[in-house]
């Protein structure tokens, strides 16, 4: 079924729209039957399905192996540690039965009464709980450590403004959850995983990020410190795109997790835990596309490659295609993905709406002049270039445009984010600057969580991060004038 390449709102109209349209008629997904929820679409699973298997094997790479735990987590088990229920009880979908029946009044079905559980059940918004209920039966002693586990999975929170990709009451992601012993390991491991994601998002997403630590109102429920990766959109808002979480004793002392350490003494395990999700989707698309469509860096392109026969009759569409499957099959040969769109029921111009509109990072186009010269017609994504070239060669010269375009869209989006890093000094620039230009805002703050609520009732702008690389400056808060000992990033975000 082709796309529907009509009526896409421009950016600089309706940013908002704009990146709705581009989700629904580009084909990565739609809204689905269950309110909140939605249905990503094979185009769109195809690219997190890439995501996925490159995390994967970096995950493996650092040690880590993949688990699987219950959707199911009893509702006492998040009792046990106070802030952990207290940043997820809003978003809690809960079960509390597990049969239905016929209504005996003929009003269809029902929820049977006498079926009601014993203990209700939360269904899984993040999954500490669960897993270190478990890892206290895996652990007795230092020799069971460190446990490297992860978990490919769906959770559930049940927020009630959602935008897909973005935030929606059901999303795929993964959890990292690791157990240690000692507190400078756990630190390391959170440490480490924060990297991967900053590796991944800029040598394959193209997002270039900065890493830092979330402010104590900002952190993961239940965590002693989080480290994060902030992205900016060319909207100007900023997008936490994954979080590292080192959970110091928490959650050991709420499950009762004990190990025996070197010198034979009980001591309670360190732990971390670590996640980016379908999120990074919404990241992808509004770093890089533009008002033609998606632009998808190569190493996460489903297609890298379309070839389009232009022709006038059977014989034209035969001489093409014999051609177009040669070209293909040297492309497949290295390493390329590829594919030869020869369908005769639409238009050669609409094909390359539409793959602009997909964001193909290359398009090949031959024609009948093409097979008598010895050319072909390339157009590349991330510029809309095009030109003639020959056919000699051609498989080289996608092989290398693949690495150039690839730094290309990474140098255009790291030239922006810069771009859109301002100083300020007094709380009249802050304002000016978050009005007028957005993007992150560094500026001092006086470390207390009032003048950060304070700031974000006054503004919508929160503390993105502290980041790694702040260096000390004695300043004075924005806000409040009081003393401060380095910059934060503020940003208003999604």
């Amino acid at each position: 079924m082709a796309v529907e390449l009509k009526d896409l709102t421009k950016a600089d109209e309706n940013y908002s729209q704009w990146y709705n349209d581009l989700v629904v008629k580009s084909g990565l997904a739609e809204n689905s039957a269950v309110r909140g929820c939605m249905v990503i679409k094979p185009y769109g699973y195809a690219i997190w399905e890439k995501m996925h298997e490159v995390l994967d094997g970096m995950f493996k790479e650092t040690g880590h192996q993949n688990a699987y735990f219950p959707l199911f987590i009893p509702k006492s088990f998040f009792s046990k540690e106070a802030h952990h229920v207290e940043g997820f009880a809003k978003e809690c979908a809960v079960v509390t039965h597990y049969r239905l029946k016929n209504d005996p009044e003929g009003k269809g079905i029902v929820v049977d009464p006498d079926a009601k559980l014993e203990e209700e059940l939360i269904v899984r918004p993040t999954s500490e709980t669960i897993i270190w209920n478990t890892y206290r039966n895996w652990i007795n002693s230092y020799r069971d450590l460190p446990i490297l586990c992860n978990q490919w999975a769906n959770v559930v929170r049940w927020e009630m403004r959602t935008r897909l990709f973005l935030r929606t009451a059901e999303f795929l992601w993964q959890e990292g959850h690791t157990a240690h012993e000692t507190r400078e390991e756990a630190i390391e491991e959170a440490t480490r995983m924060i990297n991967v994601y900053k590796k991944f998002a800029e040598e394959w997403m193209c997002l270039p990020v900065i890493v830092g630590h979330k402010s104590p109102n900002e952190r993961f429920a239940g965590a002693e410190d989080t480290l994060t990766i902030e992205a900016l959109m060319q909207d100007g808002k900023a997008l936490q795109s994954g979080t590292s979480h080192f959970l110091g004793q928490n959650f050991a002392k709420a499950f009762d997790v004990k190990f025996a350490n070197r010198e034979g003494k009980l001591e309670y395990v360190w732990a971390t835990s670590w996640g980016v999700s379908t999120r990074l989707m919404g990241a992808l698309i509004m770093a890089h596309s533009d008002n033609n469509g998606l632009v998808i860096p190569p190493k996460l392109a489903p297609v890298q490659v379309v070839l389009i026969p232009i022709y006038k009759g059977e014989e034209q569409l035969a001489a093409a295609r014999e051609r177009l499957n040669a070209i293909a099959d040297g492309m497949r040969a290295a390493g390329l993905r590829v594919k030869i769109d020869d369908r005769d029921n639409v238009r050669a111009g609409f094909k390359f709406a539409e793959y602009e509109l997909k964001g193909v990072p290359v398009r090949l186009a031959l024609g009948q002049r093409d097979l008598e010269n010895g050319t072909i017609e390339l157009v590349r994504r991330d510029t809309l270039e095009k030109e003639t070239v020959p056919q000699e060669g051609i498989v080289e010269r996608v092989t290398g445009l693949m690495d150039e375009i690839q730094h290309n869209i990474f140098r255009k989006a790291l030239e922006y984010r810069d771009s859109m890093i301002t100083k300020v000094d007094t709380w009249d620039e802050f304002v000016d600057v978050l009005e007028n230009k957005g993007g992150f805002i560094s500026a001092h703050w006086d470390g207390t969580v009032e003048t950060e609520v304070a700031i974000k009732e006054a503004t919508k702008a929160t503390i993105r991060c502290i980041p790694l690389d702040a260096e000390e400056e004695e300043g004075k808060c924005v806000f409040t004038g009081k003393p401060s000992h380095r910059r934060v990033l503020f940003a208003r975000s999604y």
